[in-house]
């Protein structure tokens, strides 16, 4: 019976729920975390999306079960293994569907919640189904992904989301994505297994190329947020949001360093659990642009 919940557990994946931390970034920058009932919306809003995100993961590995058998890690995934049948984790990812809808449709959230979120899952089906294997469409699918949960994250807390919050999201996840393409390239190259079909359509240098390329255009976004004259006058002439902008050139020159010369930036998710550094970036980053907000 353990053993059973256990693989339902790792076939949900739920360390991969830290992307929906985005949810939350809208009433983070807005000076509203310490509105508790915009706050529990907004945890509403990251349980139910993160189930439906879980569905998704279900799906996802009933579909690439073949490519999933021929990777060293992605082989000991639940359904690649044969430790839950195809039939089983079609019924939880419905299950999981179900549940998540039912989180944002009884927890006074907006319509637009759940239709974005909604968007969110036909647009992941796309993608599941034919769009990855598409070479750049499948980048620009995964940083849409993490602009959705922006959204569901401004709709929960009914807050207005400002251009930048949009454009930092979007080039960030693109910086993400193209280092986890990355990846799937070198692992063709090392072991000459197409673990993921769209793979020949990239080389190391295309994706070292465009690493860089949304690396220093989303440096550049934050600095040009940091010193924008109505992002000071929102919050209260305080000049010194720019002192945040070390933490973010860090934090993605620390990503740049394990993707080019550690070459081991598969998984995003579990860098950002296991890298310290990266780590301690994000906390000051938090923790600075907090007292500038709130204090």
């Amino acid at each position: 019976m353990y053993a059973h919940v256990k693989h339902i557990i790792q076939l949900m994946r739920p360390q991969q729920w830290a992307k929906n931390l985005f949810i939350f970034l809208p009433l983070f920058f807005n000076a509203n975390v310490n509105n508790f009932h915009q706050l529990a919306l907004c945890l509403y809003a990251f349980i139910g999306f993160s189930f439906v995100a879980s569905g998704i993961y279900c799906i996802n590995d009933i579909i690439d079960v073949k490519e999933d058998q021929k990777h060293p890690k992605k082989s000991k995934r639940p359904v690649a293994s044969g430790k839950i049948s195809m039939r089983r984790a079609i019924g939880i990812a419905m299950c999981l569907f179900c549940a998540g809808i039912s989180v944002l449709f009884f927890s006074s959230l907006s319509l637009s919640v759940i239709i974005v979120t909604t968007l969110y899952l036909i647009m992941n089906l796309a993608y599941a189904f034919y769009l990855k294997q598409l070479a750049i469409i499948d980048i620009m699918c995964i940083a849409s992904g993490f602009v959705l949960r922006v959204i569901v994250g401004g709709y929960a807390a009914n807050v207005e989301l400002s251009h930048w919050i949009i454009l930092m999201t979007f080039l960030l996840a693109t910086f993400l994505a193209s280092a986890k393409r990355r990846d799937d390239v070198l692992f063709h190259l090392r072991g000459g297994v197409v673990a993921r079909k769209n793979v020949i359509n990239y080389n190391i240098e295309f994706l070292n190329a465009l690493m860089i390329i949304n690396a220093t255009i989303t440096i550049i976004c934050y600095l040009m947020y940091t010193v924008d004259k109505e992002v000071i006058e929102r919050f209260g002439e305080k000049r010194y949001i720019y002192s945040t902008a070390i933490f973010v050139m860090a934090a993605i020159a620390r990503y740049l360093q394990i993707a080019l010369v550690e070459e081991n930036s598969g998984n995003p998710t579990g860098i950002l659990l296991k890298d310290r550094f990266i780590q301690l970036c994000i906390t000051g980053w938090i923790i600075v642009f907090a007292f500038i907000i709130y204090f």
